[in-house]
C-alpha cells in the first residue's frame, strides 16, 4: 500500500493552505486557511476535504482534518469544528467535544491555548479573528444569511465577552466566492435594499434581466468595519474562479457535480 503524502510545510511553497500576514505576524498565533491540496480524498472531493457533513468517505475526511491538526501543532481530537447552520450563533469553546456532540452555531471563539477552532466552507466567507493581547481568538462562517443576520458582530461580542478588546482585534477573510462569480436573483436584491438602501453598493447589474452581482466580501468587510474592527485583511482569492485550488458549492451546482469538498480555516492559540 503507497504511503499517503504529507501535508505540506507552508515555509516550501505548497498551496495547502494560504496564510493572512496580519494574523502570521502575531506570537502565539496559528492559523490557516486550507486549500483542496494536501489531502487523500478522491474524486469530486480531491484532496484536502475536511468536511464531515460531505459524503465522502469517513476515513478520509478524519485523515485530512488530522493533517491540518498537525499543522496548527493541535491534537486531532483538539482540531474543531461546528455544525453550521447558517446562523449568527456563536460558542465560545473551552474543551474539545466528541463528533457526535457538535454545537449547533456559525461561529466558535476561545481563550483556551492548544485548542484550535475552525469553519468550513465552500464559497461562504470564513473570517479568523485575534486578540494576541488578551489572548482569544474566534472564526465564523459568514454566507450571506449569517452576516445578514449578525454572525460577525455577535463573534465580536463573544470575544469581548473572554476578554478581549475590540480595537485589538485583527480579523482576516479568506478565501470566498467573488462578485464576478456570484449571480443573484430580484428577490435576493429587494431584501438587502429593503434592509438598507446603502446595501445597493453591494451589488452590479447582470447580464441576465433583472439579476445582480452580489460583492460578499464587500459586505462582510463593511459589516467589520461596522463592528469596530479596524485591522482587515483579505486575502482575496475566489473559490468559484479557482478549480485547482478551491471548492466551490456553486461551481458544483453549475457542473451538476452530487457532492462537493469542504474547505477547513482555523486558528489556534499556542500552548
Amino acid at each position: 500500500m503507497a504511503r499517503l503524502p504529507a501535508l505540506a510545510s507552508p515555509d516550501n511553497g505548497s498551496t495547502a493552505m494560504l496564510h493572512a500576514a496580519s494574523l502570521a505576524s502575531l506570537p502565539g498565533i496559528r492559523h490557516a486557511f486550507f486549500t483542496r491540496a494536501g489531502g487523500v480524498s478522491g474524486g469530486v472531493y480531491e484532496s484536502l476535504n475536511g468536511g464531515v457533513g460531505s459524503s465522502d468517505t469517513p476515513e478520509h475526511v478524519a485523515e485530512n482534518r488530522a493533517r491540518m491538526a498537525t499543522a496548527l501543532g493541535v491534537q486531532p481530537e483538539r482540531f474543531l469544528t461546528a455544525y453550521q447552520i447558517h446562523s449568527p450563533d456563536v460558542v465560545t469553546v473551552e474543551q474539545p467535544w466528541t463528533p457526535d456532540a457538535r454545537p449547533r452555531a456559525d461561529a466558535l471563539v476561545t481563550r483556551t491555548p492548544g485548542i484550535a477552532i475552525g469553519v468550513s466552507t465552500a464559497d461562504c466567507g470564513p473570517i479568523l479573528f485575534s486578540d494576541a493581547d488578551a489572548r482569544v481568538i474566534g472564526a465564523a462562517h459568514a454566507g450571506w444569511r449569517g452576516a445578514f443576520t449578525g454572525v460577525i458582530e455577535a463573534t465580536v461580542a463573544a470575544m469581548e465577552r473572554c476578554g478581549a478588546h475590540r480595537n485589538n482585534i485583527i480579523a482576516a477573510t479568506g478565501p470566498m466566492i467573488r462578485q464576478p462569480n456570484y449571480e443573484v436573483g430580484p428577490e435576493f436584491v429587494a431584501r438587502f435594499k429593503a434592509d438598507s438602501a446603502v446595501n445597493q453598493r453591494f451589488f452590479t447589474p447582470s447580464a441576465k434581466d433583472g439579476h445582480a452581482m452580489f460583492d460578499l466580501a464587500g459586505y462582510i468587510a463593511a459589516h467589520l468595519a461596522n463592528a469596530g474592527i479596524r485591522h482587515v485583511e483579505d486575502i482575496g482569492r475566489c473559490t468559484y474562479a479557482d478549480p485547482a485550488t478551491f471548492y466551490s458549492y456553486r461551481r458544483s451546482v453549475h457542473r451538476n457535480e452530487a457532492d462537493y469538498g469542504r474547505h477547513i480555516n482555523a486558528i489556534a492559540l499556542t500552548d
